[in-house]
């Protein structure tokens, strides 16, 4: 996982896939676009803009993806999010993967928290396991864009 803010420059030298998605977030404006999807790079890179509520953590089911890495984006509000890495001892509850790149976990062994606010990204790998859309203190309205992108464009 890589967490960062929009405003500072790249952490590293990233694959040119990430650079390009994270590019589309420091150059959108969020406040002129309807929710929906935005192809960036056909299927290989695409953005989900959502408006959301937050939810109290036990609402949510931690998931992980496999065909794609999350960018997860925040334009607006402010959101909490757990993180942990895939140990694969974690229960499945659900298994989405061939129809929309996700599995949900019951529970995640070892979940931290990281706390975003306007401006904020994570990008989760496919071992990072994340339960968005937690609220911090209480529900509220979100704008979040999650990228995602194509992890047979990393190579």
């Amino acid at each position: 996982m890589i967490f960062g803010h929009i405003s500072q420059p790249n952490p590293c030298r990233l694959p040119v896939a990430i650079e390009k998605a994270l590019s589309f977030l420091r150059n959108t404006d969020f406040t002129t676009l309807e929710p929906g999807v935005v192809e960036i790079d056909g299927r290989k890179i695409f953005a989900q803009i959502l408006d959301l509520k937050t939810k109290a953590q036990a609402e949510n089911r931690p998931e992980v993806h496999r065909r794609y890495l999350d960018i997860q984006f925040l334009a607006w509000g402010e959101e909490k999010i757990g993180v942990a890495i895939d140990t694969g001892n974690n229960p499945v509850s659900e298994s989405l993967l061939e129809e929309r790149d996700i599995i949900f976990y019951q529970k995640m062994e070892n979940e931290s928290f990281i706390e975003l606010v306007p401006g904020h990204y994570a990008i989760f790998f496919p071992q990072d396991v994340h339960r968005p859309q937690c609220h911090k203190h209480k529900e509220s309205a979100i704008r979040k864009i999650v990228v995602k992108v194509a992890i047979s464009e990393l190579v």
